[in-house]
């Protein structure tokens, strides 16, 4: 088998809307191969750069026949993977990406441990990391993160019934068929007690 097809064999064995870099095939492929398969791979339109160095197998719509935006979450999570840094998402950007803010927005904002930097997603999404001193969330997952940073932003009198419906679609839309709140669940049961509560009517429905 051709080194391009088992790179491509590894990537499909992920779900589409993986993001990852180079360094997310160096487990099993050296830095040459991974660059030229990587390279080959999205000339044959199997995969797409969505910015220097990192990549995406991409998600399709059935709607529009056409390929969806990247998910700026893994888009984030895989230069945190890259630089090896601490993220976290703001509160404003957690909204945003779940679909809870009205307002059109070009740019996403993750707080790290990292270095401050900017990158350009596609033709119009800047995603901007912030150096800070992180606190500790002690959450596991991702998701927790980001459904907690979003439930704190908008506080617990602003968080309807179409707020918790919006939610589900979100989680329903990204994580199909996986248990994802009764991970969240687990994870969060040292949090506000506001918020846990939330979580845990929300994986009660699921």
């Amino acid at each position: 088998m051709s080194i391009d097809k088992s790179v491509f064999l590894f990537i499909s064995s992920h779900r589409r809307g993986w993001v990852f870099s180079p360094q997310d095939l160096l487990s099993k492929f050296t830095r040459e191969e991974a660059d030229n398969a990587l390279s080959n791979l999205v000339k044959q339109n199997k995969i797409r750069r969505i910015a220097s160095g990192i990549y995406e197998f991409p998600r399709y719509s059935k709607i529009t026949k056409k390929e969806r935006s990247p998910d700026i979450q893994k888009v984030a999570e895989c230069y945190a993977r890259k630089f090896n840094w601490d993220i976290q998402i703001s509160g404003e950007s957690a909204l945003n990406i779940m679909g809870l803010s009205t307002q059109v927005v070009s740019q996403y904002i993750y707080l790290t441990n990292g270095v401050s930097r900017e990158y350009k997603i596609g033709e119009n999404i800047h995603l901007i990391f912030k150096k800070i001193a992180l606190k500790k969330t002690g959450f596991k997952y991702p998701q927790s993160t980001l459904l907690v940073q979003a439930l704190s932003t908008l506080k617990k009198e602003n968080v309807t019934l179409e707020i918790l419906e919006k939610i589900d679609a979100y989680f329903k839309k990204e994580y199909p068929n996986q248990q994802i709140y009764q991970k969240i669940l687990k994870d969060t049961q040292y949090t506000n007690t506001w918020i846990y509560e939330t979580i845990k009517g929300l994986a009660s429905e699921q």
